[in-house]
């Protein structure tokens, strides 16, 4: 096993799983098998179920001009191994329509569910009309699915009115019921965008909400048990629903693998005594991004291979927004200061340190540089606003937030403002809260310009209830003055976006411990085309 010192030396900002902790893996990484192949043996045409196999429902994401992802995965019996599935390669028949009676089927054709990714279908459909709403459905032997509905994006060089869209994160299955989807399948949305912690990763504990299934006393580790948890979550009605709804766009953060984590090191390895094997993380991880990718409607390129998936990506609708899809967690250097709240010391300040790693840091400018819209989104996973949390004179970040890669942060915001990158809105999840933060190139600033504004939004379970009015917050306010709103109840965001203008709606479920909680708007806030900057609607 490496020392954590060790571990920390290896993993710089290249963009990937070091070479000396390849070494470290050995064989247990050859082993791995490479998914996302073609099926091979026989292919089951007319297969019989002994319940629905469609339990887990469809789901469609990645909208296209002319095409979109269309997902499910067969699962007679969810909780069980292997779905209750067999290992064996099914036929499964997907049809695409415009009317959601099935009537007019626009395109068709058989997919194959393969034992090897957990019999999950991912359709990527092509010639498509853009800026279109379609239906779809899938059939497998005398089963078929329900009927979902999905749209293409508008074309490229089209100028939209409008989008309206959701965000989302954080929804741990225990700590509360997923009613803000209940309300938010009510919502006209063209796309859902989820920043991560789709799953947690915890063993069941008692006297909760609900209960994980899998291990009662360690987290989660094997594919079986990723796949299950996965399953658990996706079994939630609600959460089916504004799947079978809307089209989605997904990014992971910590929790649909290991609590912050940072590439290929795990938290524990601050302490040499409970430090982990790289071999057996990078083998976990595998597991996990295998889960995952099964789960999710992602495209052919987000296959992994191993413990990689590349997941960082453009979903445009048309000159009105692109959104740059970030994946802070896959290619990170290890949080400073030992994961606890610091100034923004040497060790956050480090030219090395990285939550993008350098080639999708590259990717990333890349493309705001060749974008044309509007509105440039980042929707990632941490907070980028540096929020001091200490009052009085001290300071003191979160490492494992932006603040943790503070020179990589400040040298983002200076780039996009150097090239004067038209109307960048930052799209966060993480920290089961709600914040509106003005960034500017160093947020210790408040005398220079604002370059950008961030929409935090709040998790839809996890922590509970929360609070309406947290203690301390005149005083978080007051420390930090790009701070233009805070809260800790449940919820989403919900944004309109048109050609001239930004709003954002807080919108807030006071209560998910038990069913039937209202929702209610919480603030809106707006920012103005050309004026960064978040003003109260």
């Amino acid at each position: 096993m490496l020392h954590p010192a060790d571990l920390r030396a290896a993993v710089r900002s290249e963009g990937g799983v070091s070479r000396r902790l390849f070494l470290a893996a050995g064989a247990a990484l050859a082993a791995l098998p490479v998914v996302g192949a073609r099926a091979v043996g026989r292919v089951i045409q007319r297969p019989g179920f002994a319940a629905d196999p469609f339990s887990l429902g469809v789901a469609s994401g990645d909208p296209a001009p002319t095409g979109v992802v269309l997902w499910t995965r067969l699962a007679p019996e969810p909780l069980a191994p292997a779905g209750g599935m067999r290992p064996e390669n099914v036929v499964v028949r997907w049809e695409l329509a415009d009317d959601e009676a099935m009537k007019s089927v626009v395109a068709s054709g058989d997919a194959v569910a393969t034992p090897q990714l957990g019999h999950s279908v991912h359709v990527e459909v092509e010639g498509l009309r853009p800026d279109r709403w379609y239906f779809y459905r899938f059939r497998a032997g005398d089963a078929t699915s329900p009927v979902g509905r999905t749209r293409t994006a508008p074309a490229p060089t089209a100028s939209p009115e409008r989008l309206r869209f959701a965000f989302a994160s954080c929804q741990h299955f225990e700590q509360g019921l997923f009613t803000a989807y209940q309300h938010m399948a009510k919502d006209d949305l063209d796309l859902v965008v989820h920043l991560g912690d789709y799953i947690y990763e915890y063993p069941g504990a008692e006297k909760r909400v609900r209960k994980h299934v899998g291990p009662e006393k360690t987290k989660i580790v094997t594919l079986e048990d990723y796949r299950n948890r996965h399953a658990q979550y996706r079994g939630d009605e609600h959460l089916k629903e504004v799947h079978r709804r809307f089209p989605w766009v997904v990014t992971w953060d910590d929790h649909e693998f290991d609590n912050n984590y940072a590439n290929d090191i795990s938290e524990k390895n601050e302490k040499a005594e409970t430090a982990v094997d790289p071999a057996a993380f990078l083998v976990q991880r595998a597991a996990a991004y295998q889960a995952y990718y099964e789960n999710m409607p992602l495209r052919r390129t987000c296959v992994p291979r191993g413990p990689h998936l590349t997941l960082y990506r453009t979903v445009g609708f048309g000159r009105l927004a692109a959104f740059q899809v970030l994946d802070t967690r896959q290619y990170r250097t290890d949080q400073p200061n030992g994961d606890r709240a610091a100034d923004l010391n040497d060790a956050a300040l480090d030219p090395h340190g990285s939550l993008l790693g350098a080639r999708q840091a590259d990717w990333l400018k890349a493309a705001l540089l060749r974008s044309d819209a509007t509105w440039n989104v980042l929707a990632q996973q941490v907070m980028m606003g540096l929020v001091d949390l200490a009052a009085g004179a001290d300071r003191k970040y979160s490492m494992d937030q932006w603040p943790g890669a503070a020179h990589e942060r400040i040298g983002l915001m200076r780039w996009v403002a150097d090239r004067r990158v038209p109307n960048p809105v930052v799209l966060t999840g993480d920290i089961h809260s709600n914040w509106v933060n003005d960034l500017r190139v160093d947020d210790r600033r408040p005398e220079t310009p604002v370059v950008a504004t961030e929409f935090v939004g709040t998790s839809i379970s996890s922590g509970g209830n929360g609070v309406a009015e947290p203690k301390g917050v005149d005083v978080l306010l007051r420390e930090n003055p790009f701070v233009k709103y805070h809260n800790r109840q449940r919820g989403y965001v919900r944004c309109a976006v048109t050609p001239k203008e930004w709003k954002a709606d807080y919108q807030i479920v006071p209560e998910v411990l038990k069913p039937g909680g209202p929702v209610q708007t919480g603030a809106s806030f707006a920012v103005e085309a050309g004026r960064p900057g978040a003003q109260r609607a």
